[in-house]
């Protein structure tokens, strides 16, 4: 096992395809590093090891007769703690949900495992999903993988910190305003955020269902492309890596590049420069309509999120960490039509976007305009939470406020991402241009 622990998900389905890796002796083999890292208890919530066990028995006997259920069959992946999980419990990061135990797997839980996929156990979070930080003084706070004195990322945080310390080949996340890809980002990792209805929900612990994603946090573009297709049940198309050369990318300049911090502003041109080394073309993107949008955030999410919650939260608020309990409450301040106006308008500026950016392959965006924070600066300072929440989640919430697919990428920098940005259930052609994209930045971990 020297060295597996730090492979891409599809390297590990290859050697265990080859007979040279055991899915059983690997299973155990991550459930021992994790059992042994100092940080496993602030990444995961709990682990399922007889699960994992019996799954990866079962990959090993299909290994042998040579009756694998795809590509990724006996290889060990974490899960976020909001997915239903049978006989296991899912807490949404929360202590109102303490003790919830669901009788069934959530259907994208479901659909990995009869595709061969192994359960390790299910990873902590940002409090039931609506923090892009990744702090989680109720439960745990995962740090990241570059500084330990900062937060990894939400909400998706263990998810990104169970394959950054190589405690699981790949993890699956939820995106509603970033929280795939920040984490990604800030740990050196690829996320894809897939577009809304694109992967089942169901079992899924809502933020605001509107705009929840499912998507995963992996070491490569080529393990994004075969976790997406083993969510939905089938083996992945084995496609080519483009060339580069010629391709067009925009490069967002509205909001987007608005106060970027010095680390993320010098990653993002190097990672332009290496692009057009390439051979891609770039041109600048101006989208005034981007800031009346992203004015609708604060309405749109908080009255999703607040509707799915109030009752709840309500009922117990002194269980909540405040800044997130307070964060839920601002959407009781917003009338109905209003909301709904917001959406009608917003499917305007969508259609508008749609044709400015029809020639383009992809629009590029620095994934993060600023480096992970400290955690302990984050809980004794209530502004700075506040202003840095929303700083993070700023560039990623584009993408699900214009309801796209995206895929972030680390660059050469440790903790900054680039992010190309896709069209509406264009997952395929994004993960596509990624693998070349991935090549040029020299990000490929595969």
């Amino acid at each position: 096992m020297d060295g597996a622990l730090t492979k891409s998900a599809s390297a590990l389905g290859r050697e265990i395809g080859e007979g040279r890796i055991d899915p059983v002796a690997l299973t155990e083999a991550y459930l021992a590093a994790i059992a042994a890292h100092p940080v496993a208890e602030r990444i995961y919530a709990r682990l399922t090891p007889e699960r994992a066990l019996s799954e990866a028995r079962a990959a090993r006997q299909r290994q042998r007769e040579g009756a694998r259920l795809g590509p990724l069959d006996g290889v060990p992946i974490s899960w976020k703690d909001l997915f239903d999980s049978a006989g296991t419990a899912t807490e949404g990061g929360s202590a109102l949900l303490k003790g919830r135990v669901p009788e069934t797997d959530a259907k994208v839980l479901a659909a990995a495992s009869a595709m061969g996929l192994v359960c390790l156990g299910k990873t902590h979070m940002s409090e039931l999903a609506f923090s892009g930080l990744g702090l989680n003084p109720v439960t745990a706070t995962t740090p990241c993988i570059n500084d330990p004195e900062a937060v990894s990322g939400g909400s998706s945080s263990g998810a990104a910190g169970s394959v950054a310390f190589g405690l699981a080949a790949a993890a699956i996340g939820s995106d509603t305003g970033g929280s795939v890809r920040i984490p990604a980002a800030w740990n050196d990792l690829v996320g894809l955020k897939t577009t809304s209805t694109r992967l089942s929900l169901d079992g899924a612990i809502p933020l605001a269902p509107r705009f929840d994603t499912v998507g995963p946090l992996c070491r490569s573009v080529e393990d994004a492309a075969q976790l997406l297709a083993a969510l939905e049940g089938r083996a992945a198309d084995d496609d080519a890596v483009p060339p580069l050369a010629g391709r067009r990318f925009a490069m967002l300049e509205t909001v987007a590049t608005d106060g970027l911090r010095e680390t993320p502003a010098r990653a993002y041109g190097d990672a332009l420069a290496r692009l057009s080394a390439a051979g891609a073309l770039l041109e600048p993107l101006s989208f005034p309509p981007l800031h009346e949008a992203m004015s609708f955030s604060g309405i749109l999410y908080g009255v999703e999120a607040y509707g799915h919650w109030k009752d709840r939260i309500e009922a117990e608020p002194d269980l909540m960490f405040p800044p997130i309990r307070e964060r839920f409450r601002s959407g009781a301040e917003f009338l109905g039509a209003d909301y709904i106006a917001a959406w009608v308008r917003l499917e305007e500026i969508r259609a508008q976007w749609a044709a400015a950016t029809e020639r383009f392959d992809a629009v590029l965006c620095p994934t993060n305009a600023i480096m992970p924070p400290k955690t302990e600066r984050l809980l004794i300072d209530e502004d700075y939470y506040v202003t840095e929440n929303l700083l993070t989640l700023r560039n990623t919430r584009i993408g699900n406020l214009l309801g796209l697919a995206v895929l972030t990428l680390p660059t050469a920098t440790p903790s900054v991402g680039l992010s190309l940005m896709g069209r509406p259930f264009g997952e395929e052609a994004i993960l596509s241009l990624g693998r070349a994209a991935e090549a040029a930045l020299g990000a490929d971990q595969a």
